[in-house]
């Protein structure tokens, strides 16, 4: 396989009827010149999700449901879609539509040779945002403001889900988190080991149905964890760059 999708759905039901008009289209456009597959990770959802997702693939080539028995997390969502994966190359999104799905063939353009990460940015120069509450902006643009500090001050954005991966980082590089943490620690972490990002300029829109499952508080305290983590994992290796060889395997 090429490519495959991983999308992680919990309580969705309002979002996911929308996209065999979204999402189904550019499928089938990016399948005209190679294989593409879809991976729908149903996270424990208590409402019509799983029997939605269900109804639209029924009749779709190379689309499948994961489920998990009950909620267990954005970053365990994202582990198993790629435990599930097959593709070169493996984009993750939400369901919700707050990165356009017709983006996607554009962001691929950039995953060429020596790149490895592909990551939506909308704090990039070019980026921008459309009707997202302040206070996530914040809470997003804040924290991509700090691991600029500490992990590489060209990347403007390490908050979003809407990305590219080699199918190697999404498979070897370890990530602990379970929340909303995942996408930020799986690129820090491959960046951290000499992988290499490409932003793509994007738009960061507000999600066009339901509800969002973020817990800001939770939120906020995983980062900071994880950034004290990184901050000191810079130090240890400023103190002894042979570890640089360590890390680099991870």
């Amino acid at each position: 396989m090429d490519l495959s999708f991983v999308i992680p759905c919990c309580n969705e039901e309002d979002s996911v009827s929308s996209l065999t008009t979204t999402l189904f289209p550019i499928v089938q456009q990016l399948r005209r010149d190679r294989s593409v597959e879809v991976v729908f990770v149903d996270d424990g959802s208590v409402d019509r999700t799983y029997e939605l997702l269900r109804q639209i693939v029924a009749d779709q080539t190379d689309m499948r449901i994961v489920q998990h028995p009950r909620n267990l997390g954005l970053g365990a969502a994202l582990r198993t879609g790629f435990a599930s994966a097959t593709g070169a190359v493996i984009v993750t999104t939400d369901s919700d539509g707050t990165y356009r799905f017709d983006e996607i063939p554009a962001l691929l353009t950039l995953m060429k040779p020596g790149i490895d990460i592909v990551t939506a940015s909308p704090y990039h120069r070019r980026g921008s945002i459309e009707n997202v509450p302040k206070y996530r902006v914040i809470l997003s643009r804040g924290s991509s403001l700090i691991y600029q500090v500490l992990v590489d001050r060209h990347v403007a954005t390490y908050t979003a889900l809407f990305r590219a991966y080699r199918r190697e980082v999404a498979w070897r590089v370890p990530f602990q988190s379970d929340g909303f943490l995942a996408g930020t620690e799986l690129m820090v972490n491959a960046m951290l080991a000499g992988y290499h990002v490409a932003e793509y300029p994007a738009v960061l829109r507000a999600r066009q149905a339901g509800a969002s499952k973020a817990k800001i508080l939770r939120i906020i305290r995983a980062h900071l964890r994880f950034q004290w983590g990184v901050l000191l994992r810079r130090l240890r290796l400023r103190a002894n760059p042979q570890l640089h060889k360590q890390e680099g395997t991870l």
